[in-house]
């Protein structure tokens, strides 16, 4: 039960790391304008070594930003009731920690899958024609790899949940 939840916490971490750097940074996409290379994140774009914000107020970019923070916010949460689950409170006895931690890795990861999924399809539909040049860049890969982490968290914490559910019905009353 231990282990599931040791390799649990140590994907949500990993994970919420690379949400923040996935979110943080601005290599989502990198394309040619003008005969200049050019990169954009969530935040800001930058052309010819000069980073801009993004003023524009774009519903996708809008909607990708929230469900990134809304992401990390739940899987920190995650972390925190993982962390909460390797102690044994009395006053916890009905609620279990392991479940609720696997949960909010799997809200996390529906978040950054909606995230992503807005991301790319706004930016293959819309973006991708405007510029020839173009490809998906490091940032938004670690999304994507933030993503899978997570999950696996939630995997390995539910995981130890039906452990400890095992052993419960197994022990004498």
């Amino acid at each position: 039960m231990y282990s599931f939840m040791g390799g649990g916490l140590f994907c949500a971490i990993v994970g919420n790391i690379l949400l923040v750097v996935s979110t943080a940074t601005d290599y989502w996409m990198q394309y040619r304008l003008s005969g200049n290379y050019a990169h954009q994140g969530l935040w800001r774009y930058c052309m010819s070594n000069k980073c801009y914000m993004q003023t524009d107020n774009i519903a996708y970019w809008n909607a990708t930003r929230a469900f990134m923070i809304l992401s990390g916010m739940s899987c920190f949460a995650g972390i925190i009731a993982g962390i909460m689950s390797f102690s044994h409170f009395s006053s916890f006895e009905r609620f279990n920690r392991s479940f609720a931690a696997g949960v909010m890795f799997f809200i996390s990861t529906l978040f950054v899958l909606l995230a992503m999924a807005i991301y790319t399809g706004v930016t293959i539909n819309f973006l991708g024609r405007r510029f020839g040049d173009w490809r998906f860049s490091w940032s938004y890969i670690l999304g994507w790899v933030a993503m899978l982490m997570n999950f696996f968290a939630g995997i390995f914490y539910i995981c130890a949940y039906r452990m400890c559910e095992c052993r419960r019905g197994n022990s004498p009353r």
